[in-house]
């Protein structure tokens, strides 16, 4: 009997003893096609030789020193390097143990920097309905994803939520992308205006979203109607690319391909790519300095950050990416990917919409392609997608509550980023193949 206490009290789930590549393999020997990098984390396969390497390296030097006595090398690096490729003005780095607490993080310092810089009243936060931002009670409360907040409604900060860019469910039919993309942009901006300007402090968005509602990237224009709001209304605008960074959209950092820099952007996930517990939070060189002007010292902080293994793991990663270009071949192997889904699901009954950028892909389920409808929530069709491409040797991340926290269903992939042509093929083979029983059941 076991005695972890996992995510699900049900079912006992088979123990991964080994990874090869884009392959795990459980204890009977049976492979996984890791179709989704677990949470979109897994972005060099499992069993990558320069970050195993890089590892058993830092060991034999140095495992851990507590950053309220000592930094360390790899830290201090890492820091260099992530500066080096960020968007314009991003000058600090503050290294954290995952995305959830990069969030949360990023909330404490936009409220501290208000108080250092003798705005006090700034305190309210808005964000994106069917947005995720991680599960620490802050972080959970910026995000939109019903699901997860609602028992924990009492608890959790009042955020703001305003609509998301979501142009296959809400663009109008005679409505161009530009102008969709300035009018769900300029939400923003009006519920600025009916909380009053003074009293918010921060919009948090997710260029790509991810797990909520599947790959959705924002239409051109939108992100630059929004730094122009934020600006206007100086209120710091925070991205989270926990998901969608560290080059799983073919940009080291995703907000690139929209062209603006934001104050603050969170990472993590792919940071590590799962060899090490790792996130970060970048801000701009003027939030550092209102800091180091005022009181000197960050109101905050967690006993592993800056820690020296996770550190050194990610510059191997990041070392991983540069020296093998691999940039390019996210970009190149999603449009296979893009293309093998629209091949195999484009003209699917129930299939209506295929979206993403690069190797971050998403598919959302509808009873109808010709009216959009949803599933009935009671079918659970994401659960019996994951369920039947399981069976079949794919790891792949669907969920519920892809329109609205309770309708709607989607698969997001996020394979690694050396997955093979013949790799993909496999993929959605065994992908079309559960939405066929999924469907059908």
């Amino acid at each position: 009997m076991s005695h972890i206490f996992g995510r699900s009290t049900k079912g006992t789930l088979p123990s991964a003893v080994a990874g090869d590549g884009c392959y795990l393999i459980d204890a009977s020997g049976k492979r996984y096609l890791d179709g989704s990098g677990g949470a979109a984390v897994s972005c060099l396969g499992h069993s990558n030789a320069r970050v195993r390497a890089a590892l058993h390296s830092q060991l034999d030097t140095l495992a851990f020193a507590h950053t309220g006595f000592f930094t360390s090398d790899p830290a201090e690096q890492l820091a260099d390097r992530l500066v080096a490729a960020a968007p314009e003005g991003i000058d600090r780095v503050y290294l954290v143990s995952g995305g959830s607490e990069a969030v949360e993080a990023a909330l404490k310092l936009a409220r501290q920097y208000f108080m250092e810089i003798g705005q006090p009243q700034r305190h309210r936060i808005i964000a994106r309905r069917q947005s995720y931002h991680g599960n620490t009670l802050g972080a959970l409360a910026a995000g939109g994803n019903e699901w997860r907040r609602a028992q924990f409604a009492p608890l959790l900060v009042e955020t703001s939520h305003i609509a998301p860019c979501y142009e296959y469910r809400c663009r109008a039919e005679d409505e161009t992308v530009e102008a969709y993309g300035l009018r769900v942009a300029n939400e923003l901006e009006s519920e600025i205006n009916r909380l009053g300007a003074e009293t918010v402090m921060a919009f948090v968005a997710e260029p790509v979203v991810g797990a909520t509602s599947g790959a959705v990237p924002a239409v051109p224009g939108y992100f630059k109607r929004v730094r122009e709001i934020c600006d206007q209304y100086g209120i710091l605008l925070i991205l989270d690319e926990v998901m969608c960074g560290m080059g799983r959209t073919g940009h080291l950092f995703a907000c690139l391909e929209d062209g603006i820099s934001p104050d603050m952007i969170t990472i993590a996930k792919g940071l590590g790519a799962g060899y090490q517990p790792i996130g970060a939070l970048l801000v701009q060189g003027r939030i550092y300095d209102a800091i180091s002007a005022g009181s000197g010292f960050f109101q905050h902080g967690h006993t592993y950050m800056g820690h020296a293994m996770a550190a050194a793991a990610a510059n191997a990663v990041l070392s991983e990416i540069e020296e093998d270009d691999l940039l390019a071949r996210v970009c190149m192997q999603g449009a296979k990917l893009q293309a093998a889904l629209e091949e195999s699901l484009g003209q699917h009954a129930h299939v209506g919409d295929i979206r993403g950028r690069g190797l971050f892909r998403g598919v959302e389920l509808v009873a109808s392609r010709e009216t959009k409808a949803s599933f009935d929530p009671a079918k659970k069709i994401h659960a019996k997608i994951k369920a039947a491409a399981f069976e079949a040797g794919l790891i792949c991340y669907p969920m519920g509550g892809t329109i609205d926290g309770i309708n709607g269903d989607h698969v997001l992939l996020a394979p690694a980023f050396i997955i093979e042509d013949a790799q993909i093929d496999e993929l959605v083979e065994k992908l079309s193949g559960a939405i066929k029983v999924a469907v059908k059941s």
